[in-house]
């Protein structure tokens, strides 16, 4: 055997290779979960009949909504192998503003952490927080479940996953517990939120609820999450503190160069990195006066951070061949986590090509009639969960469901408040969970399986009592009505 040969099988032997068939289904790759997936929707639209509901305008919140009375089943629409490949380019044309979204913020952050500001001010509060790390992860992820509560932040945060993670591995975690202070924090808020105008706002308009009624009964529910949540993540980051083997990436070999989340030592806090830090703290202002005050979303925030990216290189003292250098490196770091969005959007487009999203929400919508009223409360909680998985917008699985959940409630003697939170909790607890999250995932470099294992004891946690609080809700007729 020729020494070629040899070291080609010794290269197929190391723990990142990519091994026999059966090893690598045993740890998929992200790109294969969400492939699957997509042959799971073509083979779906051959099996489910085609169906579909008529839309119209509502006049209360002004958006496009389904007109609950008026399923019917139509010709099968099958999607065949052809189009479920088509599908996957046209999935990533349009999901194209989210794309440059990720690509520009990330090669924005990679020019600010190239002057070393970042850097720079993180091991300076990691050297001030001392011995009161528990307290600085609190603190933090307190912030974050507060973003997801009132403002429904969501793609908003990835600015922050790869910043976190490195305070995180600086006092000694992985990066594991700071990609919980930053999403895990962020889905929590977004699932006990108050606030948030993307989930709560437009479910109650269409239930003609007062703008943000309930909002206490909302606010006790989210203590309730965000004590769960720190526990849980508090439990995960003295574990793998005191025991590095205890991490659920241990031994993982990602896609990503460790170095890429690691601080480098660029001495103290200078006048031009007090600088660099001003316009990334002027930037962070505007991004969140912008989403509230005028609805910014991924267009408007990547136009935000390009400039944020060249003002901070240019204050930085970087040359425009530097900037460049820099923008790049960024973005060549997340290719893996944004592609995956367009692949993931291919799925939605399948089922909606084959005609059979509606025939799923309203199969999931029917073994709730005739159930006592709070049984039923909850069977709304658990039935928005499983729509969430087809479903990954928060607004668009409220604009086609809630005009079928509240004629259904009013039917089964359940309060159009409840309806609303059992659409809430069921679109926010699972979003942890289901493969749609996994392009956060690869902003940190975290495998799919490993955190669909890790994540899911949560998950049950806030579901079981999800399931309580959907219940108490309908037992003191929370409303107004």
């Amino acid at each position: 055997m020729s020494s070629n040969n040899q070291s080609s099988k010794e290269e197929l032997k190391k723990p990142n290779s990519q091994g026999s068939f059966i090893e690598g289904l045993k740890k998929p790759n992200g790109y294969v979960i969400i492939f699957s997936l997509v042959l799971i929707a073509m083979f779906l639209t051959w099996v489910i009949p085609s169906g579909a509901y008529d839309r119209i305008v509502d006049p209360a919140s002004g958006r496009t909504v389904v007109d609950s009375a008026s399923f019917k089943l139509i010709d099968n629409k099958t999607v065949g192998v052809f189009g479920m490949l088509q599908a996957i380019p046209r999935g990533i044309a349009a999901s194209g503003s989210i794309i440059a979204f990720i690509f520009i913020i990330s090669g924005a952050i990679e020019i600010i952490r190239g002057t070393g500001a970042l850097d720079a001010v993180i091991l300076h509060l990691v050297k001030r927080m001392e011995g009161k790390d528990t307290l600085l992860l609190v603190s933090v992820t307190i912030i974050f479940t507060m973003l997801g509560a009132v403002f429904g932040f969501a793609e908003e945060t990835i600015p922050f996953i790869p910043l976190v993670i490195s305070m995180s591995l600086a006092l000694g975690y992985d990066r594991v517990v700071g990609f919980h202070i930053v999403r895990t924090a962020a889905w929590i808020g977004f699932a006990g939120a108050f606030l948030n105008p993307f989930t709560i706002g437009v479910a109650q308009s269409i239930a003609e609820l007062p703008l943000f009624s309930g909002m206490l009964f909302r606010i006790i529910c989210y203590v309730v999450f965000l004590a769960i949540g720190l526990v849980f993540i508090l439990r995960y980051a003295k574990k793998v503190k005191a025991d590095p083997t205890k991490s659920i990436i241990y031994g993982y070999e990602g896609d990503r160069n460790p170095s890429d989340f690691e601080l480098k030592d660029v001495g103290h806090l200078t006048t031009r990195h007090k600088m660099v830090l001003a316009v990334f703290a002027i930037n962070i202002i505007l991004l969140v006066y912008g989403t509230i005050q005028y609805g910014w979303y991924t267009t408007e925030l990547a136009a935000l951070f390009l400039g944020l990216g060249l003002l901070a290189g240019i204050v930085g003292g970087f040359s425009p061949n530097q900037l460049a250098r820099h923008m790049t490196k960024g973005m060549s770091g997340v290719t893996f986590g944004a592609l995956i969005v367009g692949f993931a959007r291919a799925i939605v487009l399948i089922l909606e090509q084959g005609a059979i999203l509606d025939t799923i929400v309203y199969g999931l919508s029917q073994p709730i009639m005739g159930l006592s009223a709070s049984i039923a409360a909850v069977g709304m909680f658990i039935i928005q969960s499983l729509i969430n998985f087809f479903i990954g917008s928060g607004s668009g699985q409220a604009a086609a469901t809630m005009p079928i959940m509240i004629p259904l409630s009013d039917v089964l003697g359940i309060t159009r408040q409840t309806s609303v939170l059992a659409f809430q909790f069921g679109d926010g607890i699972t979003n942890m969970l289901w493969p749609s999250m996994i392009y956060y995932l690869a902003f940190a470099d975290i495998p799919y399986g490993a955190w669909f294992k890790h994540i899911s004891k949560l998950v049950l946690i806030l579901t079981g009592v999800g399931i309580i609080l959907v219940a108490i809700a309908q037992m003191i007729n929370y409303g107004p009505f």
